[in-house]
């Protein structure tokens, strides 16, 4: 059986705030706000992820009423995600991605994002893939109040 699924994620930039991205603290006047550490790629990931295993979204399996996510490092809920969609008998094929923000530049960031990540789900660099676009200066993204991600995630049961 091979399942896709979905996800996206979006954050608000502000002022006197770490900047995680992919498992990766990045240098920036501005970080994400939210109630974890606000990983926004690591959000839609996690979504993509859920929803190809048919377990619905992030916010039913983290919700950000609970105290206990509160300011978690979004790397923990990204493992706990791989235990899910492995007790239900799922191994990753591939992740495909994109970030769309417009400052910083984050194309020097991106290895560094695949290691991370790998590590954390227990795959292959090769099957993660991170692509980051700006929003040509359009929108909240254009005006750096804040950054958005997409997913999609293919799964197939047993080993990949």
């Amino acid at each position: 059986m091979i399942r896709i699924g979905f996800g996206f994620d979006t954050h608000k930039l502000d002022y006197n705030r770490d900047f995680w991205l992919g498992g990766v603290l990045i240098p920036h006047d501005k970080g994400t706000t939210g109630h974890s550490d606000a990983d926004t790629l690591v959000h839609a990931i996690i979504d993509a992820l859920l929803g190809a295993a048919g377990l619905r979204d992030i916010g039913s399996q983290f919700p950000d009423t609970s105290p206990e996510f509160k300011g978690i490092d979004s790397r923990n809920l990204l493992a706990r995600t791989m235990e899910m969609i492995g007790a239900k008998g799922f191994a990753i094929v591939n992740i495909d991605s994109t970030i769309v923000i417009q400052t910083p530049r984050i194309s020097t960031h991106i290895p560094s994002m695949i290691e991370a990540l790998a590590a954390v789900m227990n795959i292959g660099t090769e099957q993660i893939s991170i692509k980051a676009k700006t929003s040509e200066k359009l929108g909240f993204i254009g005006r750096e109040e804040g950054i958005s991600a997409y997913a999609v995630a293919l799964l197939q049961k047993g080993e990949s």
